[in-house]
């Protein structure tokens, strides 16, 4: 079907309820939402609710955000079916032969490949950033020996930011930041600042909390090494000196920071977003944005990747495994993407890394099950038809086993480069000229209408109500078992009634 060229491209929606026609405006293959709200009917004429607010306009229900563009960006673009990625217009594949994870960082934040003079004033700012003052150390010292890495990590981002009250708009003016946006200098020094310390702050608190777990002293940042290789410094060096990583783990290392730089609107990247619409610190914001990666869905799937392959234990075990899978028994980790629906382009940079790893650390005894449990998704019916191909997460996670790292460091070696994509998003965010709003996504309440208070004494359990409806039964420990039977007084001076 030919397909006819319009000087000004737009959609013609016809309301049937109403039988008024609009005609919506089409940019960037996209319509506004708030011109799909401008289709209004009267209220009560279509068996609605008066809580869907029929008169005020539609609303467009997208769950999971699955078709929504929530912001116009010139960062990072993806095609999933075609398993295309970029950095501002750069191949994903041609950053990790040829460039570095300072350099793609500046090309990220900035928009250009640093010059020369560029990248050395860029690379020397942030690694003189690197050192996080000593209460922030204490600040881990606080913690469970068995804590979570990343935990420890999602906590000191926040803890950073108490210690910079210069850049907290709540202190300074809701302005700060956003001041930027109109050319004020003071105001963008402000800015690029706090990005300089992040960045060179994110692998010596990372690196913190690895040492917390292995209740080793904390390492001081060292000069002259890379960014990743100070990185591995901090987190390995003993008690010798002259630090030098192995150039292969250092590059393979790298090679994944820039891989895991950034995303493009994926979940942590759309909570840096949403909190940063609210005007916060950037410190609070790069929490949250952990707090979001942390998840098994997201920066957490490398960890559970292995998990899963340690399970399977043997490529002879691979089709029980599938079997239980296709019969939604068992759920399958490193496989398929929210967004690629073809070959992820990561993976296949990566996959290449790990030859160049394993070289050097031996073969990864679950290398075998894992290339068959791929081989599996390439020829299985049930895969193919579901766009279910390795993924990121797959191989990432058989190199940083291979590299000697727990699996609970997994997401923290993930949230480090990836500060880089939350912050560049965040900078874009406060230097958009039309300013930063809120966000604030609509529901569709589905809950009880309008209904008047009863009294205690006239309330009646709910016949049709199920296991949600209330809090279910909570066991308690032995101490509250021999606490409910004592008896004392309560702050009132009255004797205090056991729960049995």
């Amino acid at each position: 079907m030919a397909i006819r060229k319009l000087a000004h491209p737009s959609l013609t929606v016809t309301d049937n309820r109403t039988g008024n026609t609009y005609e919506l405006p089409i940019t960037h293959n996209s319509v506004l939402a708030t011109d799909i709200k401008k289709i209004k009917a009267q209220a009560g004429t279509n068996n609605d609710r008066p809580e869907d607010e029929t008169d005020q306009g539609l609303r467009v229900y997208d769950p999971a955000y699955m078709n929504t563009a929530v912001v116009q960006s010139r960062i990072t673009y993806i095609n999933g079916q075609e398993g295309i990625l970029r950095y501002r217009g750069y191949p994903i594949e041609q950053l990790v032969k040829k460039s570095n994870f300072l350099e793609s960082a500046y090309l990220l934040m900035y928009g250009e490949l640093p010059t020369t003079s560029q990248y050395s004033q860029w690379t020397d700012e942030i690694m003189h950033h690197t050192y996080i003052h000593s209460d922030i150390e204490a600040m881990f010292k606080s913690f469970r020996y068995d804590s979570h890495p990343m935990s420890m990590l999602t906590s000191a981002f926040a803890t950073m930011g108490a210690f910079a009250p210069e850049a907290n708009p709540s202190l300074q003016g809701q302005k700060l930041f956003t001041n930027a946006a109109s050319g004020d200098l003071e105001s963008l020094k402000i800015l690029d600042k706090q990005i300089l310390r992040i960045i060179g702050k994110a692998p010596t608190l990372a690196a913190a909390s690895y040492r917390m777990r292995q209740g080793r002293p904390f390492n001081r940042p060292a000069q002259g090494l890379s960014y990743t290789g100070n990185f591995l410094y901090l987190l390995d060096n003993l008690s010798g000196y002259e630090y030098r990583p192995h150039p292969v783990l250092e590059k393979a290392l790298d090679a994944l920071f820039i891989i895991h730089a950034d995303h493009e609107v994926n979940c942590s990247t759309a909570t840096v977003l949403q909190v940063g619409s609210s005007l916060v610190d950037p410190y609070s914001v790069v929490s949250a944005g952990c707090a979001a990666l942390y998840g098994p869905s997201h920066g957490g799937a490398s960890e559970s990747a292995i998990r899963m392959l340690m399970e399977i234990g043997s490529p002879e075990n691979v089709p029980g495994f599938m079997a239980k899978v296709e019969k939604r028994e068992r759920v399958l980790v490193g496989f398929g993407h929210r967004v690629y629906k073809n070959v992820d382009p990561r993976s296949t940079a990566i996959r290449e890394l790990a030859e160049e790893v394993f070289a050097v650390t031996g073969r990864n005894k679950l290398l075998d099950t894992a290339l068959t449990l791929a081989q599996y998704a390439r020829e299985s019916e049930f895969m193919r038809s579901r766009n279910l191909y390795p993924n990121v997460d797959f191989y990432s996670g058989l190199i940083y086993q291979a590299m000697g790292f727990p699996l609970d460091f997994y997401p923290v070696l993930f949230a480090v480069p990836r500060c880089v994509g939350w912050l560049a998003h965040w900078r874009q965010q406060m230097l958009n000229p039309s300013g930063v709003k809120i966000w604030r996504p609509r529901q569709l309440y589905l809950g009880e209408g309008e209904r008047q208070y009863v009294e205690a004494s006239e309330r009646q359990a709910n016949a049709d109500s199920t296991v949600f409806d209330a809090p279910v039964e909570v066991s308690h420990g032995g101490d509250s078992k021999r606490n409910n039977l004592a008896t004392y007084k309560d702050e009132r001076g009255e004797i205090f009634k056991p729960r049995l």
